[in-house]
């Protein structure tokens, strides 16, 4: 018996791996489904993250078939990517790991004098991917975290974790009528949106996953996608402290559309539409708790067009929160335009400019500050003093290639209210205490830079900085300025 945890239920189902395995094998099946079941759609716009070099953020989505082949092995850790489990190699075992170290160090954290904070980090995660035949697999992943350092206060189970399944999943696919068809049920990783609306948050030690059901249906241009998901609650010991979150669903459907290559005179875009629900029994806003049940309906356009590469989201939000109307709206628009190729380094202009509104938190009516499901929080700042909520900012940027495996991105970033009577917001819908009743738009301008050096495949270093200077938003409601810099060594096999 493998074990699951299901979101839809309020205790762990036990789904009998044989009996699934029969039923993908039963002649019915067999007739519809043919023997390699490949995705028409394009693969890095299927929703679960790009694949760079074979790997992928979130490793279910990598596929090492082609290391059946000995010529196509280099080294130990290939072998393991395709173990064969009968003699015909339909039943293999894909292993995956990651270690990880990492140094943050932050001044003046949390805005106001509360001294520097320097945590010292490791990840270590291994998984295993059993594929039984073309169309069932089995996936799990178990991760350890752990912080030391100073002025870490009392880590959450994102941070510090002696053990956590991180993911356990079931999925079953297969080709009907010309269409690719799946279900994955289980503990999961999911990022079929915007990076600033769902994100695995690789920036915490313990990444975010949910609990429950994906299923979808693909063919070359078009695809959607269907969810109901509750978020996994994490405690910092072993294995059998993390719980389903039960007051906590969100489900939806998102779309994809794969547009005429020829549109624009030749481009690679894709429009991704979605509706979501986000239901939390017991939420927090304002000061204020009660029921929230909040819907994003909106669209995506992403991709390049020939040396442009652009990302646009547009999201209406609309429901109740406590009995009060939800009217809230997002917009984040980012693009770069990679310069002539005869230039050094390789150069990459661009810019992000982004709106998420505000207001009504704390003068009551109608709720129109914005909020993301569960978004990456260091995408405006590494310290987590920004979100897209009661926000626009406008961020122009330089990336360079000026060595071999080298890519080094500055940004200068200016950050607003979009309403002067709210909060500036932190990450996970908490407030700088006291910004709500001071006046004015700005709060801050950061320089930001990174530097990325894949050493190898399977080893890279990061390297990021960031000046935070507090504008009078923020100094007149008694915080200041904050530096952080941070660095980590990633080994990935």
């Amino acid at each position: 018996m493998v074990r699951f945890s299901c979101a839809a239920a309020r205790r762990p189902v036990a789904v009998s791996a044989f009996a699934l395995a029969t039923l993908i094998a039963s002649p019915a099946w067999a007739d519809a489904m043919p023997a390699e079941p490949a995705s028409l759609y394009p693969a890095d716009a299927l929703g679960e993250g790009s694949v760079s070099g074979g790997y992928a953020l979130s490793r279910w989505a990598e596929d090492w078939r082609s290391k059946a082949d000995p010529d196509n092995r280099d080294d130990l850790f290939d072998r393991l990517k395709y173990l064969p489990l009968d003699a015909d190699g339909d039943i293999y075992l894909t292993l995956s790991g990651e270690a990880r170290v990492r140094v943050n160090y932050t001044t003046n954290l949390n805005l106001r004098n509360a001294g520097s904070q320097r945590q010292d980090i490791n990840r270590l995660v291994g998984g295993a991917d059993l594929h039984v035949g073309p169309h069932l697999r089995f996936f799990g992943e178990i991760a350890h975290g752990g912080i030391s350092g100073d002025n870490i206060g009392t880590p959450s189970g994102s941070l510090r974790n002696d053990l956590v399944l991180l993911q356990s999943f079931a999925e079953v696919k297969g080709r009907v009528a010309g269409m690719d068809l799946g279900l994955r049920y289980g503990r999961q990783e999911f990022t079929d949106g915007p990076n600033l609306l769902t994100s695995q948050r690789d920036n915490n030690t313990i990444r975010y996953a949910l609990n429950g059901v994906r299923a979808w249906a693909r063919t070359g241009r078009l695809r959607i996608d269907a969810f109901d998901f509750k978020p996994t609650a994490l405690g910092n010991g072993g294995a059998g402290d993390d719980r389903v979150e039960q007051g906590r669903r969100f489900s939806g459907l998102t779309a994809g559309i794969r547009l005429p290559e020829r549109a624009l005179g030749g481009s690679e875009l894709y429009l991704d539409p979605f509706f979501w629900r986000l239901r939390t029994s017991d939420a927090l806003w304002g000061g204020v708790s009660g029921r929230v049940e909040r819907f994003y309906a909106g669209a995506r356009l992403w991709g390049e067009v020939g040396p442009v590469n652009l990302d646009w989201t547009v999201n209406h939000q609309f429901g109740d929160f406590d009995g009060r109307t939800i009217n809230a709206w997002q917009f984040f628009f980012q693009q770069s335009y990679k310069l002539p190729g005869h230039l050094p380094m390789a150069p990459r202009i661009g810019f992000h400019a982004d709106y998420a509104s505000g207001g009504g938190t704390f003068e009551g009516g109608t709720l129109k500050a914005a909020y993301a499901p569960f978004g990456n929080n260091i995408y405006y700042s590494y310290q987590l003093c920004m979100t897209p909520t009661n926000l626009k900012t406008l961020a122009p940027s330089l990336t360079l290639s000026p060595l071999k495996g080298v890519k080094a991105t500055m940004e200068y970033q200016f950050a607003w209210r979009a309403d002067e009577n709210d909060a500036v917001y932190r990450a996970n819908k908490s407030i700088f205490a006291g910004t709500q009743s001071v006046p004015g738009h700005k709060i801050g301008e950061s320089i930001r830079a990174q530097i990325i050096w894949s050493i190898t495949p399977r080893l890279s270093f990061t390297g990021r900085y960031e000046h935070l200077d507090a504008g009078p938003v923020l100094s007149r409601a008694g915080y200041g300025n904050s530096d952080y810099l941070a660095g980590w060594l990633s080994f990935r096999f």
